[in-house]
């Protein structure tokens, strides 16, 4: 397709087409009226110019407002940021207000009151007596068991197994860290003196 062949005219019925595309398509006057002078019914030729001439100026009317709209929005821009005003801000503010109109609203409000009547019956005071007394009892009854538990660690540290076992683990320490390490001179805690031995391990 040429260029020069293409229908450049965005209102145009044939925008976009070619020449090849409308070759069974009667042109001027060769088969008959061209679809340019073809109306509807009960329509003549003078007010469809009259209709053509208006549809015209609405387009025209539409694309000035859109100008126009296009200028109000940029201008409304500029004036928000020299407030200040920021598009988080103006959702800040649309949330306020979006919660400030639930609150007034008769549903919340109806809600609002029907909660205030449960809080004040007989049973929502009675479960609610039970669950701080029950919240009560779990925190000694932790607090206890935190106690023994610490006191039972405190038992087993002070146990000749233990200590045992802290020894070996020195001793390991040493053999593996030897007076090289941060704690020069570190020893087992029962040993006076490390036994010097040549195995690695």
């Amino acid at each position: 397709m040429e260029s020069a062949n293409q229908d450049i005219n965005l209102n145009s019925p044939k925008k976009g087409l070619g020449a090849d595309t409308l070759t069974d398509v009667p042109v001027g006057g060769a088969a008959g009226t061209s679809a340019a002078n073809t109306l509807p019914p009960g329509l003549t030729e003078e007010e469809a110019e009259e209709l053509r001439t208006e549809l015209t100026k609405v387009e025209e009317e539409i694309h000035t407002l859109r100008q126009v709209l296009s200028a109000k929005e940029k201008h409304s821009y500029e004036l928000k940021r020299k407030l200040g005003l920021s598009p988080l801000n103006e959702f800040k503010q649309n949330i306020t207000k979006s919660w400030q109109d639930v609150q007034t609203s008769n549903a919340y409000l109806s809600a609002s009151a029907t909660l205030e009547d449960i809080s004040q019956s007989e049973a929502y005071k009675k479960t609610q007596e039970t669950l701080s007394q029950a919240g009560q009892k779990t925190s000694a009854a932790l607090s206890t068991m935190g106690t023994a538990i610490s006191k039972k660690l405190g038992d087993m540290r002070n146990s000749p197994t233990f200590k045992s076992f802290e020894d070996k683990v020195g001793n390991i320490k040493y053999k593996v860290v030897g007076g090289r390490g941060n704690g020069d001179g570190v020893h087992s805690p029962t040993e006076t003196k490390p036994e010097q031995d040549n195995a690695p391990f």
